[in-house]
């Protein structure tokens, strides 16, 4: 047995030679993940398949997975943030955790397992669920968001018990079920099951960023009834589609009145659109000739917008409802019936580590000594990170590889750059739970 006191320069160099062997097999556990589909389609999911291969590569690290569905914590569906309408049938969690020897500082290396569905409005030139690598990428539906992440967090436990590291404190692993579409129930679940630590590493795709922020997102649908039909003739009301062009030319307004009311957070001086407010679809019928032409008596626009990580959701909303009746109420012409508002998910608040925490200057001073000098700034897209520092009083941050198309087609990860944050990320972890051993 060595101390880490004694010979960090051994420690370093056996981590190092273990993440190197690791790399086939890290590649390999994501590819793997890729070929086998974890869509969420609520209020349903088909996460489980996965989420067994998990356990099973848990049980090959001598790590006794904790298989759960969410039905089994009895204290989720009376907390605040739980949210209703979901089916969790075949749908588990899994924990691990690698047992500290005491003295060290916990993590939790967390990661969602599910994924948007692969069936997009532009065809794919890869299959979804082909994981083809080609020119340095792994091609794939969930490649980047976040099954590199879940991967990832696998490789350096892996590395870990190769290279013989004993640690200090508690490793937890997770892999939650419904983090897509605001789910956040299976990240609440962990939590409420007793997984707890003293920070949390989620791996989300932040291209070698350092992510203490998330955005918050708040989502409704708007459905218009106007006059139809293909016969002309004098009716009350203008038409559906009128209506819609008349919104989407006020659009700009909310935005603006965002920028107005609203500062832009520390963590997002360098947004490239701080305010974002986006049509995300809009639908008047099903396309082709499968039903009449007609001129459509009923437009569903679907809109979604982004919020500061100390903005609440009585602000946002407020906001958004003074804006949408003065639209209304400036054209009586065009909306003879009242168009109706859905939520059709919960609001994601935002939220901030603070960039003086431990956990944000340490890992940056682990990359440091890698000779990485990640950016230390805030995601733009909400998440389930809030549940950790909002509900818990958990630090958190986001941390993951480089790569493109989340939520598109052809969704890729680099593959060097997920080896890349694999080692930042398992050098972190012996910094933060401290290394009392190192098995000869």
């Amino acid at each position: 047995m060595i101390s880490q006191s004694n010979s960090p320069a051994r420690l370093a160099k056996r981590l190092d030679d273990a993440l190197r062997d690791q790399e086939h097999a890290l590649v390999d556990m994501l590819g793997k993940l890729v070929q086998t589909p974890s869509e969420n389609l609520p209020p349903h999911g088909n996460e489980q398949t996965c989420q067994l291969q998990i356990a099973a590569w848990l049980r090959e690290l001598e790590i006794e997975p904790d298989v759960y569905e969410l039905a089994e914590v009895p204290e989720l569906l009376h907390h605040a943030e739980y949210w209703p309408g979901r089916n969790y049938t075949n749908r588990p969690n899994v924990n691990g955790i690698l047992k500290g020897k005491g003295g060290g500082r916990s993590l939790i290396l967390s990661g969602h397992i599910d994924t948007v569905p692969a069936d997009t409005p532009v065809a794919w030139t890869h299959p979804p669920f082909g994981a083809v690598t080609e020119d340095g990428r792994l091609f794939g539906r969930g490649a980047w968001d976040m099954k590199a992440g879940v991967a990832m967090n696998l490789a350096v436990l892996r590395a870990l018990r190769q290279a013989g590291i004993v640690l200090a404190g508690d490793l937890i692993f997770e892999s939650v079920v419904d983090e897509e579409f605001g789910g956040v129930n299976g990240t609440l679940a962990g939590r409420l099951r007793g997984y707890n630590a003293d920070a949390a590493i989620i791996g989300e795709p932040t291209a070698l960023r350092i992510c203490p922020a998330q955005r918050g997102g708040r989502t409704l649908h708007i459905t218009l009834h106007g006059s139809g039909g293909i016969l002309a003739g004098k009716q009350a009301g203008g038409r559906a589609v009128d209506q819609l062009t008349y919104v989407l030319s006020r659009l700009p307004e909310l935005k603006e009145r965002r920028t107005t009311r609203v500062g832009v957070h520390p963590y997002y001086t360098n947004s490239a659109e701080p305010f974002a407010v986006w049509v995300t679809n809009i639908a008047t019928g099903k396309w082709g000739w499968i039903q009449p032409i007609t001129v459509p008596e009923v437009c569903k626009m679907e809109l979604y917008w982004q919020a500061m990580p100390d903005e609440t959701q009585e602000e946002v909303e407020r906001e958004f409802h003074d804006w949408w009746n003065e639209v209304v109420d400036a054209r009586p012409d065009l909306f003879a019936a009242k168009p109706a508002i859905e939520w059709p998910m919960r609001f994601l608040p935002g939220c901030a580590t603070p960039q003086n925490a431990a956990l944000v200057t340490e890992f940056a001073a682990a990359a440091a000594d890698l000779n990485m000098a990640p950016a230390i700034e805030g995601l733009d897209a909400p998440s389930d990170m809030y549940v950790f520092p909002r509900c818990f009083g958990t630090p958190a941050i986001m941390w993951g590889p480089s790569g493109g198309g989340a939520h598109q087609a052809n969704e890729y990860v680099e593959v060097d750059s997920l080896v890349a944050a694999t080692r930042a990320l398992a050098h972190f972890v012996c910094r933060w739970c401290g290394v009392t051993e190192l098995d000869v």
